[in-house]
């Protein structure tokens, strides 16, 4: 069994997590995804699940920074994904 197999797991699991029913959200996390997921830490998969546990529309209003509604520790998260 790989070494990495638990984190393709969880990247897995992240990817059908980001499957939402906004297409707008949809696609802004699937290009997050084919982008940036390899680069994410444990700490910033761990804050991107927080996130995706948002309602849809409160997560979109989020990431088209109609909403700053979010704890302080997600920012660079949101910057990143506001720049999807």
């Amino acid at each position: 069994m790989p070494d990495d197999l638990p984190r393709t797991v969880a990247q897995h699991r992240l990817k059908w997590k980001c499957r939402r029913g906004l297409l707008e959200l949809d696609l802004v996390l699937e290009r997050f995804l084919q982008h940036k997921a390899d680069g994410l830490d444990e700490k910033s998969l761990d804050l991107l699940n927080e996130l995706l546990d948002y309602q849809d529309n409160d997560l979109w209003d989020i990431v088209n920074g109609r909403s700053e509604d979010y704890p302080p520790r997600h920012k660079a998260l949101v910057d990143v994904l506001r720049q999807s």
